[in-house]
């Protein structure tokens, strides 16, 4: 099912056909803020636990919860993730879902919610551009991520 919904995203036009600009300003406006899932899974476990040079108990202890077959990374009281404090400290090993920002699923699904996206992350219009087949490929690499939070969202959790 999920092949084929990529598949016929691929072949009719969107708003973005002649690409979008993007750079990331690492200035932690998609860190912050409301609530949200960051889905992580076992490799991203293993690669952010290296990079911080601490046991995969410990951060799953300290900065994980349970979420679907795998984890979610906690929030501060804030909304904030806790993993950026003036700058995302595992920017380098970021999971997928944060990498594939801004081009997720659910951003690029209409011009009104790429707007409210545009309002928010200031790394828009700036650096370089992106093709729509790009665009398409990465949103299609986090579908899986957005799903898995659709069904939390569904079953109210």
């Amino acid at each position: 099912m999920q092949e084929d919904v990529l598949d016929a995203l691929k072949n009719r036009p969107y708003f973005f056909d002649d690409g979008i600009r993007f750079e990331c300003r690492r200035c932690g406006s998609c860190c912050t803020g409301e609530p949200g899932i960051v889905y992580v899974d076992d490799s991203e476990i293993t690669r952010i636990s290296e990079y911080l040079e601490i046991t995969r108990e410990i951060l799953i202890q300290r900065f994980l919860y349970p979420f679907q077959d795998s984890y979610s990374i906690r929030e501060a009281e804030d909304g904030r993730c806790l993993f950026f404090e003036n700058g995302c400290s595992i920017y380098p090993v970021r999971p997928l879902q944060c990498r594939t920002f801004p081009f997720w699923f659910q951003n690029m699904r209409s011009v009104e919610a790429w707007d409210d996206v545009c309002l928010r992350c200031p790394g828009v219009g700036k650096g370089r551009l992106y093709t729509k087949e790009e665009i398409v490929e990465t949103i299609g690499r986090g579908f899986g991520v957005y799903l898995q939070a659709l069904r939390e969202v569904i079953k109210g959790g």
